[in-house]
């Protein structure tokens, strides 16, 4: 299965808060997408790997992603190294998309930073086609996406660019809220963290408010490339009713 855009989270629930809202309006315009999440979270204090796992199917149905899968990386502990990028470049070559979203540059997490670069160095190396890789025993072609576009997470970093989510925020509130062991939830006992708290997902909610604010509209999600992104011609920048 080709897919147009494949999301790459190192938790469970890193899509849905970061980047979910640009999946949905790819969705409508007749994209094919899908996420990979590279470890279970099962170091996170409330709930465990499997009820994450779990949460993280509930979500997926919500985004209508035609792919979820888990690459079983150990939580806290992955590294940008062969083995891990070996992994990378197998569901890259599967699935062959031609954009990819992945964890933030630097973050709160230093699982973020670690999975941004293993994810984007990947990419690269699943161009060489002198890098073997197989899938169930059968050869596979070299494949590198076009574009690598790293979301923005926990701190503040300035974007390259901003995508109009408005008519989709609601669904990604939703699949956000799947987690229902991860973030603010009075039914729970769970110890307090610092995203379950319910400032945590207000605070999500006014960044994408800023985002859009950007471009006047009323929410959006923002993008890091560092690759130069070309235009065929202005029209292409100009947004209706400006």
């Amino acid at each position: 299965m080709k897919l147009d855009i494949l999301a790459f989270g190192v938790h469970p629930d890193d899509v849905e808060l970061s980047c979910a809202g640009a999946l949905l309006v790819e969705k409508r315009n007749g994209k094919s997408t899908g996420i990979i999440d590279l470890t279970a979270g099962e170091l996170g204090t409330r709930g465990s790997g499997e009820i994450r796992k779990s949460e993280a199917t509930e979500a997926a149905k919500i985004l209508g992603v035609e792919i979820r899968e888990n690459l079983g990386m150990a939580d806290g502990f992955l590294q940008n190294d062969e083995a891990h990028q070996r992994k990378i470049i197998t569901v890259l070559r599967t699935y062959q998309p031609e954009v990819i979203l992945c964890n933030a540059p630097e973050d709160r997490h230093p699982d973020h930073g670690r999975s941004s670069k293993l994810v984007a160095d990947a990419a690269f190396l699943s161009g060489l086609r002198k890098i073997e890789t197989t899938f169930n025993g059968i050869a596979q072609q070299a494949w590198r996406p076009k574009y690598v576009f790293r979301y923005i997470q926990d701190r503040m970093l300035n974007p390259d660019f901003v995508i109009d989510i408005t008519d989709v925020f609601e669904q990604k509130i939703e699949a956000i809220k799947a987690y229902k062991t991860q973030f603010h939830n009075e039914e729970t006992d769970e110890p307090q963290t610092y995203i379950s708290t319910p400032d945590f997902l207000d605070s999500v909610i006014y960044r994408h408010k800023w985002f859009g604010k950007m471009i006047g509209v009323k929410y959006a999600e923002g993008f890091i490339s560092e690759k130069m992104i070309g235009l065929k011609n202005f029209d292409a920048i100009i947004k209706e009713n400006t």
